[in-house]
């Protein structure tokens, strides 16, 4: 992260005026970049495109590895959209990798254009502070449609809203905490089993 401070508020959400004052300053790293995308108290994010499908054939025991489901990887079509079937759980990253300082946390939501259509787009939703800090990384969407019929998404069309906030500063960053996805480049798989204990 850029090595100059600047002046973040000094609690509550970002208004647009200062996401891109903490970008233009270096406490928030964007890649790629696109002024358009500000909005009023939030940052829009892109979908990818290097996207996965969980398929489960037995229970899943969270401490235990080998019982997760596979991650397919769903190819675009011809045409360059990722198709979605009733009842999937996609993960896909964004299209931006994103980078925070320690005095940035965020929020990121599904957007109600989405919801509207009966496609959820979830996220465990915190950014923690320092998420991205020495390598940004994307962050990784889990989408699910609602609907009975398939749905076909649009790699590079907005998906979801990244609400930034001020904070004082964390004592450790997330990029230190063991098993964080703060670097990942890809949708990676779920590490659960690296901090649970079978019983």
């Amino acid at each position: 992260m850029g090595e100059r401070r600047v002046n973040l508020p000094s609690g509550g959400v970002l208004t647009d005026r200062e996401i891109r004052r903490a970008y233009e300053g270096g406490e928030l790293v964007v890649s790629p970049w696109e002024d358009g995308m500000v909005r009023p108290a939030a940052l829009s994010l892109r979908l990818g495109e290097h996207a996965f499908v969980l398929e489960s054939d037995q229970s899943v025991d969270v401490a235990d590895r080998r019982t997760y489901p596979k991650m397919l990887e769903r190819l675009p079509d011809e045409r360059g959209r990722l198709r979605l079937e009733p009842g999937e759980v996609l993960l896909a990253p964004t299209l931006e990798k994103v980078g925070l300082s320690e005095r940035l946390a965020g929020l990121v939501d599904g957007t109600s254009d989405y919801a509207r259509l009966g496609i959820g787009v979830v996220l465990s939703g915190q950014v923690s502070p320092g998420f991205g800090r020495r390598k940004p990384g994307v962050l990784t969407l889990e989408i699910v449609s609602h609907l009975r019929h398939p749905v076909l998404l649009r790699p590079g069309a907005r998906i979801c809203n990244l609400m930034l906030f001020a904070s004082t500063g964390s004592a450790r960053a997330y990029d230190e905490m063991p098993h964080n996805y703060s670097s990942d480049q890809a949708v990676a798989p779920s590490r659960l089993a690296d901090h649970v204990r079978p019983a």
